[in-house]
Parts: C-alpha cells; sequence; structure tokens
C-alpha cells in the first residue's frame, strides 16, 4: 500500500511537470504600453512590454510591424524573468518584434525602450553626451516603471533581470553593468579610421550637452546579451567592473561597424570570457526580425542578407540561446509562487 502511494504520488508529481512545460510550450504573447518620465527631461517617454499570454494567439499591427501579440492580452500565472531591451542609434525596438515575442511565449517579460532623442522619428539627442549617458538611465527608469506596474509587477521579480542590447544598445547594456566609456578612445579610433562615416561623423567627438551626467550602473541587472554591439569607447580598465555573465552575437560580415574594434576586442577584454558566437557571413542588420514582402522591397537595406545567409533560421537558433542563456543567469520563471532565480 505505502508503495502504491509512492507510485501515486510520483505520477502526480511528473504529470503535474507535464502540464507545466505544456502550458510553457502554449503560451502566446500579449504586449503592453508603458508611459513613464524621461530621466532626462522629465518628459514622457515610451516603452512596449512583450510578456506570456494565456489568450489565442493574435496579430497587432503596431507601427507598420505585424507583431505576434495582442495588446493587453490576459496574462500567465507565475513570476517571469525581466529582460530590457535597448535598441541601436536612429532605431526602433519594434524592429527586433520576433525576439522580444519569441522570449515572452517561453516565458519572458521584455521590455523594449523607445530612446527619447536616439530613435527613428526623432535624433535630436545623436552624437551627444545626453545620449550615451542617458541612455542607461532610461534602460534603470524602464525597470523601476515595469516593477511598479498594475499589470505587471505582481508577474516580475526585480532579483532576475538582464538587458538585451542590439548595436549601440550593446553599449548602453555595458554601462548597466559597470562600464565606464573612455571619450579618448573614440577620438583615437576616428583618427586612424575616419572613413567611418557612421562612427566619426562628429570626428570622434561628442557634443558636450550635459555636464551633469556619468556612467551609472544598475545593480539589478544581471546578466548581459549582446549583438552586434557597439564598443569603441571600452579599454580592458573601463571594462574591469562587467562582473555579469555575458552572451555576445556578432556577424563576420558587419559593413557597420568594424569586427576588430567592437565585438571581437570586446570579448578579449571583459574580465570574464563572454560567450562568443561569431556568424559567418552575417551582417549588422541580421539580428533585426525576418522581414515581411512588403519590408523587403521598401527597406531593402536593412532586409537583405549575404547569400547563404539565413536570418529565419539565425533568428530560431538566436532565441533558443537566449533562452538558455537568460534561465541559467537570471533563473527561469517560477509558477505558484515556486521561486527558481539563480542562485550563486
Amino acid at each position: 500500500m505505502v508503495r502504491l502511494c509512492a507510485v501515486l504520488v510520483i505520477c502526480m508529481f511528473t504529470s503535474l511537470i507535464s502540464v507545466q512545460a505544456e502550458a510553457v510550450e502554449h503560451w502566446n504573447a500579449g504586449f503592453h504600453r508603458l508611459t513613464f518620465l524621461d530621466p532626462l527631461d522629465l518628459q514622457p517617454m515610451h516603452a512596449i512590454a512583450f510578456y506570456p499570454s494565456t489568450d489565442e494567439k493574435k496579430i497587432s499591427l503596431v507601427d507598420g510591424y505585424q507583431i505576434e501579440a495582442g495588446e493587453d492580452a490576459d496574462i500567465a500565472m507565475g513570476r517571469f524573468p525581466l529582460l530590457m531591451l535597448s535598441h541601436g542609434n536612429t532605431g526602433t525596438p519594434l524592429a527586433l518584434h520576433d525576439l522580444a515575442t519569441s522570449l515572452a511565449r517561453k516565458g519572458f517579460v521584455v521590455v523594449a525602450v523607445i530612446h527619447p532623442g536616439d530613435n527613428y522619428l526623432d535624433h535630436s539627442r545623436l552624437g551627444s553626451l545626453s545620449n550615451l549617458y542617458g541612455r542607461p538611465l532610461q534602460i534603470s527608469e524602464a525597470i523601476s516603471a515595469a516593477l511598479i506596474d498594475p499589470m505587471l509587477s505582481p508577474y516580475v521579480d526585480a532579483q532576475q533581470v538582464g538587458v538585451i542590447g542590439y548595436s549601440a544598445g550593446g553599449e548602453t547594456a555595458l554601462i548597466l553593468a559597470g562600464a565606464q566609456p573612455d571619450l579618448k578612445r573614440l577620438r583615437k579610433y576616428c583618427m586612424e579610421r575616419p572613413q567611418d562615416k557612421d562612427a566619426c561623423k562628429t570626428q570622434g567627438e561628442l557634443v558636450a550637452d550635459r555636464d551633469d551626467l556619468r556612467a551609472e550602473a544598475d545593480p539589478r541587472v544581471g546578466a548581459l546579451m549582446l549583438m552586434a554591439p557597439l564598443t569603441l569607447m571600452f579599454g580592458r580598465q573601463a571594462l574591469a567592473d562587467v562582473n555579469v555573465p555575458v552572451l555576445m552575437y556578432s556577424g563576420d560580415g558587419d559593413q557597420l561597424l568594424a569586427l576588430d574594434k567592437n565585438a571581437e576586442a570586446l570579448a578579449r577584454k571583459l574580465p570574464h570570457a563572454p560567450e562568443f558566437r561569431l556568424l559567418p557571413g552575417a551582417g549588422h542588420f541580421v539580428f533585426l526580425a525576418p522581414c515581411t514582402d512588403e519590408q523587403q522591397a521598401t527597406q531593402a537595406i536593412l532586409c537583405t542578407d549575404a547569400a547563404g545567409v539565413d536570418r529565419v533560421d539565425i533568428h530560431r537558433n538566436l532565441t533558443a540561446d537566449a533562452v538558455r542563456f537568460f534561465n541559467e543567469t537570471i533563473g527561469q520563471p517560477s509558477r505558484a509562487g515556486m521561486q527558481t532565480a539563480h542562485q550563486e
């Protein structure tokens, strides 16, 4: 009888695990708009939070992007790791929507921040100190906003926070983890490579529009995922305080950011070796979501990859790697109050 009871308990436990795993596999994604104050000027700024949802699958059109998520859909029960997403210069986080929604379906809340003064509609802070130092402050403010948002706060954990940074968003992520930009490195780089029209539009001199800002780390950040990161201003000493785990992707066909001065140099100089994936033939824009036919026709530069580069397959592997990495470093989703945060 005792043995029979034990078998029944094991079967029930196994069934519970199976049901939970099935639930994870069948989550869909929802999205929720956040508005909070830009710490630089106290004007409203915006972010979009993607999260696991128990509602049926929906396709939403948001700023011209077809997003696999329903607005303010029912959120799944549980506590989920919080990932912040920082886009590139003059970009939009919606260009990375497939990564955000894929992670949401796997049990993450992904807050995609629209950086004021440095997005596809507003370039007013581009190339300035306020942008360099302000972007990380904006991500920190977005973390705080998510943690007190009436809809999201019951489902996220301040002990499980990671940052995903693409291009200039990689620079932002590193500052949040303790990196200190060295402005002299940018000037030196632009003297050596003045032909770099993207990094050296102002000959390596940032507009000194704010003298009251500095690099501020956020101790809540526990791990970084970087994609084609801009890291020209970080030498070994500037990176000495970056002690969180790092997963990094870059393409060896990147024509926008010099690989040897950015991703490859960063991989050598971080105090703890990152997980570094170098994608053969891939360019800078391979990390943007696979394009629709309409986007392919109107945004060919952003949508066209080199021969042999399969963006869809890259994104499938990228998402799986991100799920594995963040589960191992900041913790897995927890259900029914079970805490599964990563323990050192």
